[in-house]
């Protein structure tokens, strides 16, 4: 529930409600407990509450229930026996404007990155390549960049691959030595991730981030991502949030504390952007979060254990709630101990007791003060959300997608002239390149053969014809190199930002 005063009502505690102060919304914040504690109806009220204040929301739907934020909600005996308890009378139940996506295209609208756009750190995470392998992907972007080559998908990358590999000593001086081996690893993992469908993520119309920052009548939108079927895929769905949050970085222009946010960014299963990640890239995730603050952006992380979060990131996740964690083992008791102290102590409670006596839809919640300190941390009830708890039926959400404003922007896919078509090419002029100097050089040997049988006395008019057939074939060897060098130079200046991807100012 909003408030006038740019407060967020979301809690409510003995000492009454428990509102998120708008300005520190785009502080940061983490939603974690235990399976089935009402995490998902936490990130459900928060998103619906941001959406009353005119913020936009994305987030991914991991089974279908967050795809109910579109529909209007309905009374329960639950629900009427909270109202009074919340000090809400009456309350007017309603959905969101909802868009959904689904990077398979089958359960909203594609979402697509190009080659060129993701960079090498993140496809070589995507690509779960070791520390050489990602050396030399980064050797191949940079010469892709330099010669002004765009990969838009994974033939590109492929095409580029063989194109350095082949011409490796000619890059050797200039970028380091490119291995054979290395590559030959790499488009095996191309291979593998082809084999998971993995490929129809890469290709245009590349997907827009700022298409996220949109209003319907004053409220924000809730742009929802089908996960399900993307979730088999740790990697990435991982992966592929990270690089929507460094688009959004990327993209968005410094605008410091606003009073409200310009998008929040709810990031489930958190667990799955750290795990098996290097301490190079969570250092770079770390830079992109602390810095896109300051664009106007909100993240907020949902796991099931705050131990998921690297410390680095979860002392900037300043908004808490924490719902009911298990302590089954000495290593369950050690989390539950850790996350107690990470917050303000209330003396009237034992905070490290409660996080194992919390019910569900029960937290522990302490966000930021108008300082930007956090407040004591307070056990609570979540409130109830306004739109529908659970999925929405088939029929509605095609209805959805097909009312969209995004419809038909992003639904048909095409193939433009790229780094295979241009590298194709060239490799075509090369071949016959290759086929004229031959035949010259047939037709020099045998004019040659029949001087030398007229007479010896012209043997030096046939070594000056020798000199200039040279000097020809030198002469069209440079104008060739010269045109092909000019043409993969065309549309250079690409410049890429802290992840790797394109910086599109």
């Amino acid at each position: 529930m909003y408030t006038e005063d740019k407060q967020l009502y979301i809690a409510h505690c003995d000492n009454g409600p428990i509102y998120m102060i708008g300005k520190m919304a785009n502080r940061h914040g983490m939603i974690a407990g235990a399976t089935g504690t009402g995490k998902t109806v936490t990130l459900q009220v928060l998103a619906e509450t941001f959406c009353e204040a005119g913020v936009p929301c994305f987030m991914a739907d991991m089974k279908g229930d967050l795809s109910g934020i579109s529909q209007p909600g309905q009374m329960s005996s639950f629900i009427e026996k909270r109202c009074p308890e919340f000090g809400i009378e009456n309350p007017q139940f309603h959905g969101c404007p909802t868009r959904f996506f689904d990077v398979y295209g089958e359960q909203g609208h594609p979402l697509r990155a190009t080659i060129s756009e993701m960079g090498p750190q993140l496809l070589a995470r995507l690509l779960d390549l070791n520390e050489t392998q990602t050396g030399i992907l980064n050797i191949v972007f940079k010469i892709a960049d330099d010669q002004g080559l765009m990969l838009i998908d994974m033939k590109d990358l492929r095409m580029m691959l063989d194109y350095v590999a082949k011409n490796a000593k000619e890059f050797t001086t200039t970028y380091g030595t490119v291995s054979s081996v290395s590559v030959g690893a790499i488009q095996r993992a191309l291979l593998a991730l082809e084999a998971e469908g993995g490929e129809i993520f890469f290709g245009e119309p590349s997907f827009n981030a700022l298409d996220f920052l949109q209003t319907e009548g004053g409220r924000g939108v809730m742009n929802v991502l089908a996960a399900d079927k993307l979730m088999l895929n740790p990697k990435l769905y991982s992966t592929f949030l990270l690089w929507l949050l460094s688009e959004l970085y990327e993209q968005l222009p410094e605008v410091g504390d606003l009073e409200l946010p310009k998008l929040v960014f709810f990031f489930d299963e958190a667990h799955m952007l750290f795990k098996d990640t290097s301490k190079a890239l969570i250092d770079k995730i770390e830079q992109v979060i602390r810095l896109v603050r300051s664009k106007g952006v909100g993240v907020y992380f949902v796991t099931q254990s705050p131990s998921d979060i690297p410390e680095v990131i979860a002392g900037q996740l300043g908004n808490r709630v924490l719902h009911g964690l298990r302590a089954y083992t000495p290593k369950d008791q050690k989390t539950v101990k850790a996350a107690a102290q990470t917050f303000r102590a209330n003396p009237s409670f034992n905070t490290e007791a409660a996080i194992l006596e919390l019910g569900t839809g029960e937290a522990l919640v302490s966000f930021l003060d108008a300082k930007g300190a956090p407040c004591i941390v307070e056990r609570a009830k979540i409130l109830f959300p306004l739109s529908q708890i659970g999925a929405i039926t088939e029929g509605q959400r095609t209805a959805l997608i097909r009312n969209s404003r995004l419809y038909g922007i992003y639904d048909k896919s095409f193939d433009r002239e790229s780094a295979y078509e241009l590298l194709l090419e060239q490799q075509k002029q090369e071949e016959k390149r290759r086929q004229r100097e031959e035949e010259e050089e047939e037709k020099r040997l045998a004019k040659e053969a029949k001087e030398k049988e007229r007479s010896r006395s012209t043997s030096s008019r046939s070594t000056s014809t020798k000199k200039k057939s040279t000097t020809r074939k030198a002469v069209e060897k440079t104008i060739n190199t010269t045109a092909t060098t000019f043409g993969r130079q065309l549309g250079k200046s690409i410049f890429r930002g802290l992840l790797g991807g394109i910086f599109k100012k």
